[in-house]
């Protein structure tokens, strides 16, 4: 499968079309459909065949231009209703006009194909989606295996060619997540890089846009566009990084599978010239506690959601009810409290991770669980919340951050978590690519 660089490459020399491509990726979908909850068929095709007669004419708008992407069932598009997943919101108006990344992509001359599948209302690291069918890791299909959430028809998207990379968003590891269980590329940008208008929310305070694409160059190319400001970094080599190894928390209860392969991809950096160092940071052990409440994703959801609740509460799946209204009894005094703890623990952790060029952890403690294993609902719990445990904690802290597959081919699909500081966007795409590199 092409990379973006490599289909921008193919389209500039005449070897393919716009066309050719959305063709190929429709017919990806086919063998997967459980992606995408809507498919732009005849407008697609007729903004691909109109970038390819604007290339023909020299008038391309940027070198990305004709090349399939696909956006997650939480942003706006003029015309569609943004249904987030869920059914609840079937009769509502359809969106007047586009998300601004969505624009943004469409004034690139991307092509979006369609709105992918999604964790209804955002809210589970898993994937599973009641209403409209859960999606496959492309891992084990004959068992079945989570997709990861919440951005899990677009992880699945990018690891089976559906188009070239996706928007997705990050409250908790919701691009990371499924990247790290379908084996591609997931970034979460410092919050405020990219505009949250147009997208349904989740948590204000924690809710951040990002990209999910088979190479960190695709990530950093769909990033570029969507923040309107394309990271200017020298790329960095990789000896002589300095990059910190984050031992507690992050490394409890990893599977063997986990383990072994981020051993290995710890012994590969440091045997090609990085210089790791082991650091703890005993601050992020206190985040169960600090959220023992609901944290802000639950009370900021119950917010947004509870006139949506009263009037079809019953649409929702009751999993994700029961964790909306964990914050219905979440007080001022709570969330105040919340607020302060943030505060105090991203100055506590931010002079800790200075010397770094990166931080690296697993990005999940776990591979693709079965689908059947979460039918129990103790075990969705459990699961859920291993699988957001590591990535929760830089949104939290307001990181920018990547996962990277750092596992064998053929074997369960294993990520590796580098994570910037805030507003280190660039340096971080910077340092990912060396990463990508040494591990290819």
């Amino acid at each position: 499968m092409l990379t973006i660089e490599e289909a921008a490459q193919a389209l500039a020399a005449g070897t393919t079309t716009a066309r050719a491509l959305l063709e190929e990726s429709f017919a990806a979908v086919a063998r997967q459909p459980a992606a995408f909850m809507v498919l732009h068929h005849e407008a697609a095709r007729a903004t691909a065949d109109a970038q390819d007669m604007l290339r023909r004419a020299g008038r391309a708008p940027s070198r990305c231009a004709g090349i399939p992407v696909a956006v997650k069932d939480l942003f706006d598009e003029a015309g569609q209703v943004t249904r987030a997943g869920s059914r609840a919101l079937n009769g509502a108006a359809p969106a007047a006009q586009d998300a601004p990344v969505v624009a943004r992509l469409q004034a690139a001359g991307m092509v979006v194909m369609g709105r992918t599948n999604m964790v209804e209302f955002a809210f589970s690291g898993l994937g599973v989606n009641p209403h409209y069918g859960t999606p496959t890791t492309p891992y084990d299909r004959a068992t079945g295996r989570l997709p990861g959430g919440s951005s899990s028809g677009a992880a699945v998207a990018a690891a089976d060619g559906m188009g070239f990379g996706g928007l997705g968003s990050d409250t908790g590891g919701s691009c990371r997540i499924p990247a790290a269980l379908c084996g591609v590329v997931g970034y979460k940008p410092t919050a405020s890089r990219v505009p949250l208008q147009g997208a349904f929310p989740l948590s204000s305070s924690l809710d951040s846009i990002g990209p999910i694409a088979r190479s960190v160059a695709c990530c950093q190319i769909i990033d570029g566009i969507i923040a309107d400001h394309p990271a200017q970094h020298a790329a960095l080599p990789l000896a002589g990084l300095r990059l910190a190894v984050l031992r507690n928390y992050m490394e409890e209860g990893m599977e063997d599978a986990v383990a072994n392969a981020y051993a290995a991809t710890l012994a590969r950096l440091s045997a090609l010239g990085a210089r790791l160092t082991d650091i703890r940071i005993p601050e992020i052990e206190t985040l169960p506690a600090v959220n023992g409440t609901g944290g802000f994703a639950a009370s900021e959801a119950w917010a947004w959601h509870h006139d949506i609740i009263d009037r079809a509460g019953q649409d929702y799946d009751p999993r994700i009810l029961k964790r909306i209204r964990r914050g219905e009894a979440m007080t001022a005094e709570n969330y105040l409290a919340l607020l302060a703890a943030r505060k105090n623990l991203i100055a506590a952790v931010a002079p800790q991770t200075a010397p770094f060029d990166a931080v690296l952890a697993p990005t999940c403690p776990l591979t693709p669980p079965s689908i059947a294993e979460v039918e129990d609902e103790r075990e969705y719990n459990r699961i859920n919340m291993a699988l957001l445990r590591n990535t929760a904690v830089f949104n939290f802290l307001d990181r920018c951050s990547i996962s990277i597959p750092c596992h064998q081919p053929g074997t369960a699909p294993v990520g590796l978590m580098i994570t910037g500081e805030n507003g280190g966007d660039g340096k971080l795409f910077a340092v990912a690519r060396a990463v990508e590199a040494a591990l290819a």
